[in-house]
């Protein structure tokens, strides 16, 4: 039995017919004209159109080599979960993501060895620094952030991260319009063209970072990135002196999704920039193939402070390695209030002069 083939208008969706008059294809409910031949390389666009494969290989990791882990131990925080390790010199009276006790709860045992680390380039002193900048010219910040006493909170951690590398086969449908507009003694025109645009091609992704950690917030993570990879050694338990390090909770499959979602967004972003020369641009399908996937544990260094503000919690983070510091302030509700009144006084005052010299001159 033979197959009707229908064509759907790639502007709006209705069914296309034959319009004798114009010899052309013609949609009946938009109106737009169409040469058989562009629909028919839509058409078979479509049918070529593939869905996102992106799987990755589970990361192979490594196991601890004889007697590596001997002299690292793990504590538990009963409060938020946390699992942190340290050498036997470091004292770990307080957990980082929340400030409340833990205690020692025996020697590092499981887990997968990470591969690679980023050794501590600054100390407690430019984090110190780096969290007085973050608080200079915040007049709303109460007077609590800036004592002298939180500061000493502040904790350098090893944060587990999982580093995706893949190749990214990506093939993309835009559809872009262009308009003229032109006059005459009795109407004005408007001439919209619609074009179908394609994208393909292939983009290489090395180490995207995603966090194994979920306790921190994913977008604290990132809002401290980058990390220069390059400077990035083998793995080695004496590095962890004098810090302490979070055992990862998310696993490189958990993972995953997010590594999926910064993978497309790039290719997306970099693919739309070159469609230029049109007056709107839009996504109409996106397929990604990931290819040669494979993820890394690393450990990326981190100095941590929270502190509670009015029963709320706020936790801040600054690149070990380049200084980037960032995290929420709360506002001192006082201090608001009497900002508040000031700016009102203010803009009174500003409207009752406009008001005053409108009319002076009579306006």
């Amino acid at each position: 039995m033979g197959e009707l083939q229908e064509y759907k208008c790639p502007c709006c969706g209705g069914g296309i017919r034959f319009d004798s008059k114009a010899q052309k294809l013609k949609c009946p409910f938009c109106d737009t004209e169409f040469e058989m031949e562009a629909l028919q390389q839509y058409d078979e666009t479509l049918k070529q159109e593939k869905k996102d494969d992106m799987k990755w290989e589970k990361a192979e990791g490594s196991a601890w080599k004889d007697g590596e882990e001997q002299n690292l131990n793990t504590y538990h925080c009963e409060s938020c979960g946390g699992e942190i390790v340290a050498d036997d010199n470091t004292a770990a009276s307080t957990c980082p993501f929340c400030g409340n006790p833990i205690v020692m709860t025996g020697k590092l045992s499981g887990d997968l060895r990470p591969d690679i680390l980023i050794p501590f380039k600054l100390d407690k002193k430019a984090a110190k620094a780096g969290l007085m900048k973050h608080l200079e010219g915040k007049k709303l910040l109460p007077k609590i952030f800036k004592d002298q006493n939180h500061i000493d909170e502040i904790r350098g951690i090893y944060v587990p991260f999982w580093l995706f590398n893949t190749e990214a086969d990506a093939n993309i449908r835009y559809r872009g319009t262009r308009t003229r507009f032109w006059s005459d003694s009795r109407y004005d025109y408007t001439e919209t063209s619609f074009y179908l645009i394609n994208r393909g091609g292939t983009i290489g992704f090395e180490k995207v970072p995603v966090d194994g950690d979920s306790k921190i917030p994913d977008d604290l993570m990132e809002s401290i990135e980058p990390y220069d990879l390059k400077e990035a050694v083998p793995f080695q338990a004496a590095y962890l002196a004098g810090y302490l390090a979070d055992r990862y909770d998310v696993d490189s499959e958990k993972s995953a999704p997010r590594a999926n979602e910064r993978v497309k967004k790039s290719v997306e972003r970099a693919f739309e920039e070159t469609v230029k020369g049109y007056a709107t641009v839009m996504t109409e399908n996106s397929s990604i193939q990931l290819r040669d996937g494979s993820a890394q544990y690393a450990l990326l260094p981190v100095w941590i402070l929270n502190t509670t503000w009015e029963g709320k919690h706020y936790l801040f983070a600054m690149n070990g390695q380049t200084g980037k510091f960032v995290g929420d302030l709360p506002a001192d509700k006082n201090a608001a209030r009497k900002m508040t009144i000031k700016l009102t006084i203010i803009i009174t005052i500003v409207v009752y002069i406009l008001r005053l010299i409108l009319w002076m001159f009579g306006i």
